[in-house]
């Protein structure tokens, strides 16, 4: 597994490897819910090599899909995406614009940003 059990500053987290390509289909998205709740975390950070290849096209439903599993069970997502490290579809950019708003996923330029987030 690519995931690591992360305690930093109080606030322990399932993280990925950056640049180490982990997901290859949504169903992926029960490995990070089964890390999770063995190890008693709500929050996961990411780096966009771990997401599947389109999970930043809002139109594939990936995001859609493994945003919905990780809420289903109360999961938080942080992604650290520097930036022009991906492009966003524009449906991608509304999505994450009203994901803003809540406290379930969200994307951020540094990982400390992402680590001061989750820790919210």
């Amino acid at each position: 597994m690519k995931l690591s059990v992360v305690e930093e500053n109080g606030i322990k987290t399932v993280e990925g490897r950056p640049n180490v390509p982990w997901m290859t289909g949504v169903e992926d998205s029960s490995r990070i819910v089964e890390a999770c709740l063995s190890h008693g975390i709500d929050a996961v950070l990411l780096y966009p090599s771990n997401l599947t290849r389109a999970f930043f096209d809002l139109s594939s439903g990936e995001a859609g899909a493994i945003l919905q599993k990780l809420r289903n069970y109360r999961v938080r997502l942080a992604v650290v995406c520097p930036p022009e490290g991906v492009r966003f579809s524009s449906r991608f950019g509304e999505m994450l614009a009203e994901e803003r708003r809540g406290r379930w996923f969200g994307v951020f330029e540094t990982r400390s940003a992402a680590l001061e987030w989750l820790a919210g």
